[in-house]
C-alpha cells in the first residue's frame, strides 16, 4: 500500500509473563514475536533485563506501556520518557505502544484507564501530546482502543473517529483490541463492524486478542479469562478489513499453562491464515 506507515507483520505472538520465562526459553514454542510490558523493565539493570536480554535473542519484541496517560492534563512525564527511551534502545523494540486514555491526575496514578470525552479539544490535546512523544522517542508510537464502561455526554463524535483522527493528526499508529472493541460495543451499544469501518486501514500495527467477564448488563476487560466466540468472529472480520497484522493473545490475570495460550495462539492463526491466503 502507497505510504503505508507500518511496520510489516510479526505474525503470531503472546505477552511475556514470568510465569512461562523457563518453558519459553527451554523449548521452541510456536510464537512468532513477544510484546513486553514496559514498566516490568524500565529498571538500571539486574534479572529483569537479564532476561530481556535473552528473549531479545530468540524473538522480535514489542514494548507496551500502561502508564503514559497520553490524554491526561498534568505535563507529560518526562523521566518516565527518558526511561522507557532508553528501554527501547537496549531492546531495539519493533515498535512501541501504550493507550488511548488517561491513568492520573495531580500526580496520583489511577492504576485504571480512564475513557476521554470525544471533543475538538480532547483531540488537539492528545495529538499534540503524541507529537511530543514521538519527537522524543524518535519514532511512531501506536495507540491501543480501550474498553469504557461511561461515556461522557459532551462528546462530539464516536470513539472510533476519534481514534481515526489521533492517528491521521499525529501521525501514529494504532494497537486494534478486538476484545476491547466487543467490550465497549456490548455496554455502549454500537455495531463494532462499524466501529472497525471507521478505522483507516494504513494505521493498524497490532491486533490484540484476550478474555473479559460477562456480568449480563455489564461486561468487564479483566484479561484474566479464554477468549470468546464473539470475540474471534470480530477478529475474523478484522483480518478481512486489515490484512496481515501482528497479532497477540494477551493474558494478565489467571495466567494458565503455557500450553492453553499456544492454543489461542493456533486458533487465531486458524482463522486468519485461510482470510489472508483468499484475499492474496
Amino acid at each position: 500500500m502507497p505510504n503505508d506507515p507500518r511496520h510489516p507483520s510479526l505474525g503470531y505472538g503472546l505477552g511475556l509473563r514470568v510465569e512461562h520465562y523457563e518453558e519459553l526459553l527451554a523449548g521452541d514454542p510456536p510464537i512468532d514475536w513477544l510484546e513486553v510490558l514496559s514498566e516490568n523493565y524500565m529498571v538500571d539493570g539486574g534479572r529483569p533485563l537479564d532476561w530481556l536480554a535473552r528473549f531479545r535473542e530468540r524473538w522480535p519484541l514489542v514494548l507496551h506501556g500502561v502508564s503514559l496517560s497520553i490524554g491526561g492534563s498534568d505535563p507529560l512525564d518526562r523521566d518516565y520518557l527518558a526511561r522507557l527511551a532508553a528501554l527501547a534502545r537496549f531492546t531495539q523494540p519493533a515498535w512501541i505502544s501504550d493507550h488511548l486514555c488517561w491513568t492520573g491526575v495531580d500526580g496520583t496514578h489511577l492504576h485504571d484507564l480512564m475513557p476521554l470525552p470525544y471533543t475538538e479539544e480532547a483531540l488537539d490535546h492528545v495529538v499534540a501530546r503524541v507529537q511530543q512523544v514521538q519527537d522524543t522517542l524518535g519514532r511512531r508510537i501506536a495507540l491501543e482502543n480501550v474498553s469504557s464502561y461511561v461515556a461522557f455526554n459532551g462528546s462530539q463524535m464516536g470513539e472510533a473517529e476519534f481514534l481515526a483522527e489521533v492517528a491521521r493528526r499525529a501521525d501514529c499508529l494504532i494497537l486494534l483490541d478486538i476484545n476491547n472493541i466487543h467490550v465497549s460495543a456490548r455496554n455502549h451499544g454500537f455495531d463494532a463492524r462499524d466501529y472497525l469501518a471507521a478505522i483507516p486501514v494504513e494505521r493498524v500495527q497490532q491486533f490484540h486478542l484476550a478474555g473479559h467477564e460477562d456480568d449480563g448488563d455489564l461486561i468487564i476487560d479483566t484479561h484474566d479469562a479464554p477468549i470468546v466466540d464473539p470475540v474471534w468472529s470480530l477478529y475474523a472480520d478484522a483480518v478481512r478489513r486489515f490484512g496481515p497484522v501482528s497479532t497477540l493473545i494477551e493474558r494478565d490475570d489467571h495466567i494458565p499453562p503455557l500450553a492453553e495460550l499456544l492454543g489461542e495462539l493456533d486458533r487465531a492463526r486458524s482463522i486468519a491464515t485461510p482470510i489472508l491466503r483468499a484475499a492474496a
